[in-house]
């Protein structure tokens, strides 16, 4: 088995790449996917995030109020904490399950906004590492995602730089560019991790 730790900064475009892996055969485990069930309806998860932040930041129908949420851990470091440690964990173990059902040789992403933030690239084999220009960033969320100018800058201070992520990558995917290139790029990728061999910066 190859553990493959995917990341980039928001806007870079890491989604396309996941699903480009997913079709070629890779088996993806998507950390923000997890980091919703763990905290769904029902849940201890959830009912711990009530514990600590108060009732407020529930639904009227019972389940997480993401956007309350962020708004009190936003630019809160204490708080982000708090909450990192109610859901980190559970998103760990519930990888780490969908990990060892996986076959032998497979070829498992971890696909993990955060992974340099949390200090795990040296959990994986390879780490493939999504990277466009803080420009490209500041565009696509401003016209993609509509969101006002200065809150996408937030955004993109609020995470690891991209030095940062850089400095861990084996494998880079430049995504500024078309959406053919990026599928040019994956297949150059795919080949390498399918022959587990020499990483490459690119």
């Amino acid at each position: 088995m190859l553990r493959v730790g995917l990341t980039g900064g928001i806007g870079a475009g890491k989604s396309a790449v996941s699903s480009r892996l997913a079709a070629r055969g890779a088996i993806v485990i998507d950390s923000d996917v997890l980091a919703r069930e763990v905290v769904a309806k029902g849940t201890e998860g959830l009912a711990e995030v009530v514990a600590a932040f108060g009732p407020e930041v529930l639904t009227a129908e019972g389940e997480m109020d993401r956007s309350a949420v962020g708004r009190i851990v936003f630019g809160d470091a204490a708080a982000r904490k708090r909450l990192e440690a109610v859901i980190h964990p559970r998103v760990r173990a519930r990888a780490a399950e969908i990990e060892a059902s996986a076959p032998d040789d497979a070829i498992v992403v971890h696909d993990i906004p955060l992974l340099v933030e949390t200090g795990q690239a040296d959990k994986f084999d390879v780490v493939l590492v999504v990277d466009v220009p803080a420009n490209v960033q500041l565009e696509r969320l401003t016209q993609q995602r509509k969101m006002a100018a200065d809150e996408a800058r937030q955004r993109i201070a609020s995470q690891a730089t991209r030095e940062q992520r850089l400095a861990v990558a084996d494998i880079v995917v430049d995504n500024s560019g078309t959406p053919a290139e990026l599928e040019e790029r994956i297949d150059e990728v795919w080949a390498t991790l399918r022959g587990h061999g020499p990483t490459t910066k690119a």
